[in-house]
């Protein structure tokens, strides 16, 4: 199957070919076709399983359908749980719309940045993409009428209850026009989403893509045993000695992201940091430039990481283990896209073991822990 064969213009075609997209991953197979034809949608898809582009594309498609001297208002809301996905939605959005013929102006609004900055650059804004708490606060000072929605995107929406966004987002759904066209995009299907599901769809088409566990066989996964006191060293170690050039390193709490990063900056590795008591802007600065590889290694909770998408990131560690398996399949799963292979580190303490071995069999897979005590670390 070809993206033309999903009814996508020329000038849209083009901009999919120019991000060097050979053809359509299952979950744009189905939705593409069902959100141009106006239904609702319910999908369930893990990050990587090319979601953005399921909505985007059709939702892009469908102002290429209307006349260039549309009226200019707000038509299409997409709402996510984090920064870091409004801005990279509305990065793809643009790195798609770059040939159209009928430019659409988007917007992404969220905290951590001036309110007034954003309420100046939303004057005839077609496509916003907004986090629940700063898209209220620009309702609140009528910068912004929600009267005229035509298509609601939720994105990650497990995520969005699970950050306590649940008030917030029913406050905006009764400011929304009855007759609207809705898309819903989740990891999983809970109790509560499952409420909202019944609140906001009607008749969905509902798209299911299985998690990216046929992936794990393209991720290299290799387990090391390390003191407390060896594992800040045995890190270094390893991105000296194997002259890692891309790596994206997880922790589970602020200060150990912080602390981590200036141990690597001491010792000649270009480090930053990514999590929430970051401002946005260092944050989006941090992102940039690790993607553009001016940093070598990015250091982030996974809270922040949630948005970091980028095909071929070769390299993951788990300097600590997340606390689930799912969120261990999740971060892993960062490397080894598409066909590309990774490689996928962790670093084990003894009181790690007993929770890593839980880790592998949920996962069905055995990673092997190798010793390092006769590793020579001393000069890292």
């Amino acid at each position: 199957m070809t993206f033309a064969s999903l009814g996508l213009s020329e000038s849209l075609l083009r901009g999919i070919t120019a991000q060097n997209y050979s053809e359509p991953f299952p979950i744009q197979q189905q939705a593409i076709p069902a959100i141009l034809a106006g239904k609702d949608i319910q999908g369930i898809a893990q990050t990587g399983s090319g979601k953005t582009a399921s909505f985007v594309l059709p939702i892009l498609e469908m102002f290429q359908r209307k006349s260039p001297t549309r009226n200019l208002h707000l038509k299409v809301l997409i709402l996510v749980p984090t920064r870091e996905l409004a801005i990279q939605i509305k990065e793809v959005i643009e790195s798609f719309a770059i040939h159209l013929k009928n430019p659409v102006k988007t917007i992404a609004v969220f905290g951590g940045v001036p309110l007034n900055q954003q309420m100046v650059t939303l004057k005839n804004t077609e496509i916003l993409v907004a986090t629940p708490g700063r898209l209220l606060d620009l309702v609140s000072t009528q910068s912004i009428n929600l009267a005229r929605i035509e298509t609601l995107v939720l994105d990650e929406a497990d995520k969005m209850l699970d950050l306590g966004f649940k008030e917030e987002a029913n406050n905006i759904f009764k400011l929304l026009p009855k007759k609207r066209q809705n898309i819903l995009f989740s990891a999983t299907l809970d109790t509560d989403l499952e409420t909202i599901k019944e609140a906001l769809l009607s008749e969905p088409v509902k798209i299911e893509i299985e998690p990216e566990v046929q992936n794990l066989d393209q991720i290299n996964q290799i387990a090391y045993a390390v003191s407390p006191e060896r594992k800040g060293p045995f890190l270094r170690y390893l991105i000296k000695t194997q002259v890692m050039q891309q790596v994206l390193i997880f922790v589970s709490a602020v200060r150990t992201a912080d602390n981590l990063v200036d141990k690597l900056k001491k010792n000649g590795i270009n480090a930053a940091a990514i999590h929430s008591k970051k401002t946005q802007g260092a944050r989006t600065e941090a992102l940039r430039n690790f993607k553009a590889g001016k940093i070598n290694v990015l250091v982030a909770t996974d809270l922040a990481s949630r948005g970091i998408d980028i095909q071929f990131l070769p390299v993951v560690i788990n300097y600590e283990l997340p606390r689930s398996p799912k969120d261990y399949v999740h971060r892993i799963g960062r490397t080894g896209r598409a066909t590309n292979s990774g490689d996928a580190i962790s670093l084990i303490c003894p009181e790690d073991q007993h929770h890593f071995h839980i880790i592998q069999k949920k996962m069905k897979r055995k990673v092997e822990i190798i010793s390092t005590d006769e590793i020579d670390i001393a000069k890292f």
